[in-house]
């Protein structure tokens, strides 16, 4: 068991990955994020692990696992939940105009319709 979170280094993904790790608190349980930043050459999990590091006081414990190269990162999410018995899977979602709203992403649906535990969709706060 544990809770899942999808993250990339956006507003997005910051929010996923605070709301993720106080479920994970809540839950007592690990938290795995899977960063999905494609960056080249660079370690792709270090901007998650910085955004961890500023959660400190919520004491969990976590594993940051990387998409491996040419795999789809919803896949590779919806497997991680699979494998791992998740109790939750969390991602974030961009703010949309009401006529947008009626529109939601490709992955952010596949990851809705396909996933085998409840999913967690946050927005950042509006600033």
């Amino acid at each position: 068991m544990a809770v899942v979170v999808g993250y990339v280094p956006t507003k997005e993904g910051a929010a996923a990955l605070r709301r993720a790790a106080a479920e994970a608190s809540v839950r007592q349980t690990p938290l795995i994020v899977l960063d999905s930043a494609h960056s080249e050459g660079d370690d792709q999990a270090d901007d998650a692990r910085k955004q961890l590091a500023g959660l400190g006081e919520l004491d969990v414990s976590y594993e940051v696992r990387t998409v491996p190269n040419g795999e789809d990162a919803t896949e590779e999410l919806l497997r991680i939940a699979e494998d791992e018995s998740a109790d939750l899977l969390v991602i974030g979602l961009r703010r949309r105009t009401p006529v947008g709203k009626l529109i939601l992403g490709t992955n952010a649906q596949r990851i809705l319709l396909d996933s085998a535990c409840p999913v967690l969709a946050v927005k950042p706060s509006a600033e």
